[in-house]
C-alpha cells in the first residue's frame, strides 16, 4: 500500500515541529526534492543526503529518502558541480529528498541525543542545549555511575563508528553520573554543561579549543564522533514511519565515516 507523499511529509513535519525551528536552523528542514504530489510505498533512510546515499537509495528502489543532513542549508545559488551531482540522481529516478536536521536532534524521544541517553542508560533527563527558545541536546543521570573510560566504553560498543574509538577528556571528575548530550558538532555548549554542573559532556566532534576548555572548567568531554552520534534520529523515523503502515517498506543505509 503506498502512501501520499504529502501526508508523509506532513506528518514527519508536524512530529518534528520543524515550523519551531525554522529561524535558528541554517538547514531548509523537510521535503528539499521532490514533486507536490506523488505516491511513495519504499523509504530508505541515512544519516547523510549524498551521492552514495542516494544511489544505494536508487538501487533498493526507494521512492523518498530521508536523512539529517541534507542538501541545502540556506539555499542554493547554482546547481553544478557536487550540487548537480547530488540533485540529478534524486530528479533522473524520482526520488525524493526529506531532510530534518536541528529539529531531529532534540527531539527528545525520537532524536539523535536521546539515542545516546537510551545507550547510557539515564534517568531523570532533561532537555539540554539551548538554541534560542529551543533545546538541541538532552541531559540525564547515569543509573549506575560511570568511570570516564567506561563511559568511552559503552559509547564504542555501541555507536557505529566505523572502527575508530572515541575520544575522552578526562579533566573532570572521576566518577560521572550526571551527562550532557549534544550530538554531532557540539562542542558550543561545553560553557552550558558547566553551568548545569554535569560531569560529563558528550558530543560528536570538538573544535581545538574544547581541549584546554575543558581543561580549565574541570569538566569531562567524550568525543564519539558527528556520524556516530547522528545514527540514531533516522532510526528511530524509520521505526515511526514502519509503525504507520505496516505495508510501507524502509531500508536503512549505513554509511559510517568514522568522523
Amino acid at each position: 500500500m503506498s502512501m501520499d507523499l504529502a501526508e508523509f511529509t506532513d506528518r514527519l513535519d508536524a512530529e518534528l515541529r520543524h515550523d519551531d525551528y525554522a529561524d535558528l536552523d541554517a538547514s531548509e528542514n523537510g521535503l528539499q526534492v521532490g514533486p507536490d504530489r506523488a505516491e511513495i510505498d519504499h523509504v530508505a533512510f541515512a544519516v547523510d543526503g549524498v551521492r552514495e546515499t542516494v544511489d544505494r537509495a536508487v538501487e533498493a528502489g526507494a521512492d523518498a529518502l530521508v536523512v539529517h543532513h541534507g542538501i541545502s542549508w540556506g539555499g542554493i545559488d547554482r546547481v553544478t558541480g557536487r550540487t548537480y551531482d547530488r540533485i540529478a540522481p534524486l530528479i533522473e529516478n524520482d526520488l525524493a529528498l526529506y531532510v530534518s536536521h536541528l529539529p531531529l536532534d532534540g527531539h527528545q524521544d525520537l532524536g539523535n541525543a536521546a539515542g545516546v541517553a537510551d545507550v547510557l542508560d539515564l534517568a531523570d533527563r532533561a532537555p539540554f542545549g539551548e538554541l534560542g527558545p529551543e533545546y538541541i541536546g538532552q541531559r540525564g543521570t547515569a543509573t549506575e555511575p560511570y568511570a570516564p573510560d567506561g563511559l568511552r566504553d559503552r559509547l564504542d560498543s555501541t555507536l557505529e563508528t566505523g572502527g575508530q574509538a572515541a575520544r575522552v577528556l578526562d579533566f573532570g571528575p572521576d566518577e560521572i553520573e550526571d551527562v550532557a548530550i549534544v550530538t554531532g558538532s557540539g562542542a558550543d555548549w561545553l560553557d552550558e554543561a558547566v553551568a548545569a554542573d554535569v560531569d560529563a559532556l558528550v558530543t560528536g566532534e570538538g573544535k581545538q579549543k574544547v581541549y584546554h576548555e575543558a581543561q580549565e572548567a574541570d569538566i569531562n568531554v567524550v568525543l564519539a564522533g558527528h556520524y556516530a552520534t547522528e545514527t540514531f534520529g533516522v532510526r528511530s523515523l524509520q521505526e515511526l514511519v514502519a509503525e504507520w503502515d505496516d505495508d510501507l517498506e524502509t531500508t536503512y543505509i549505513e554509511v559510517p565515516t568514522g568522523l
